[in-house]
């Protein structure tokens, strides 16, 4: 059972209207992306949070990897296979620099390609998140193995329990957890919410998702205050909130979003609440 490092994160601290911070964090965030990517200089906004730490963007398209994936998956949309192998070896790679080197033929030959990341100084996002061993057939296997083998040799057998999924993301990832046994699932989620980029017919963007660790406490905030039942109650309950905190967004929410910027909601108000600090992956630097 995988323990929640950030379970008390947010103890202590009192947040009046949780909703109306979540929008207000939404807003001031996608305002700093727009002014930087406008060319204006640093600093993007007067809170001093915002100057000091690093946060994803509001929407997951607009963030480095994302962009680096969608680039490095887009000429298999109509192999739904290989599509799935690429997206499964992007999170497991999650590291735009390698993705940026590499392209859909090299996930053709796992020996090659394991040769290809192994002379790079570093092919993984270690930092983001820990994508752990996993098992196949009862054997376990390193990540840069599973990345380069095993998802090359598997990419049909895990197509096929995607599609017997029910277009349903908390679903397939279950399915998918039950061979894998990592404690962390959290990888396995995001290359199946990915597929939702290209191929909505397999995973709709309106799938409910699973709750991550990162997420869950300010997950919970907002399920106690909007008096629901579940985090999938409260994402949608959040995306129907929408159209009143924040109408002019670029987009409505789905539901992996409500999930992803909870996460960041969660840094946020550790700051705040004097649970984390800025310091190394966490201190924002102007590149």
């Amino acid at each position: 059972m995988t323990i929640n490092k950030y379970k008390t994160s947010l103890d202590g601290l009192k947040i009046e209207n949780p909703v109306e911070s979540f929008f207000n964090y939404c807003k001031e965030r996608e305002s700093i992306r727009q002014k930087r990517e406008a060319g204006l200089t640093f600093p993007w906004s007067d809170d001093l949070i915002f100057q000091q730490g690093r946060f994803l963007n509001v929407f997951r398209e607009d963030d480095k990897v994302s962009k680096s994936i969608i680039n490095f998956a887009t000429s298999a949309k109509d192999d739904l296979p290989l599509l799935v192998q690429a997206l499964f070896f992007s999170r497991w790679c999650n590291r735009q620099v390698t993705l940026d080197r590499l392209d859909i033929h090299d996930l053709k030959d796992p020996e090659i390609l394991k040769r290809k990341l192994l002379n790079l100084e570093q092919w993984e996002n270690f930092s983001a998140y820990p994508v752990e061993s996993s098992f196949w057939d009862g054997n376990k296997y390193e990540r840069i193995d599973a990345a380069t083998y095993k998802f090359y040799e598997n990419k049909e057998a895990l197509t096929e329990i995607i599609l017997n999924s029910n277009k349903d993301v908390i679903t397939a990832t279950n399915n998918i957890n039950t061979i894998f046994k990592m404690n962390n699932d959290f990888p396995i989620f995001m290359a199946l919410i990915d597929i939702a980029w290209f191929r909505q017919d397999v995973i709709p963007m309106t799938s409910n998702v699973p709750t991550g660790i990162g997420a869950e406490p300010y997950l919970d905030r907002l399920q106690d205050f909007l008096n629901l039942d579940s985090h999938q109650d409260v994402g949608l309950k959040m995306i129907q909130l929408q159209k009143d905190y924040w109408p002019e967004a670029k987009r409505e929410f789905f539901p992996i979003d409500i999930e992803y910027q909870s996460c960041e909601c969660r840094k946020y108000f550790s700051y705040v609440n004097g649970t984390k600090s800025f310091e190394g992956k966490n201190l924002f630097t102007i590149n």
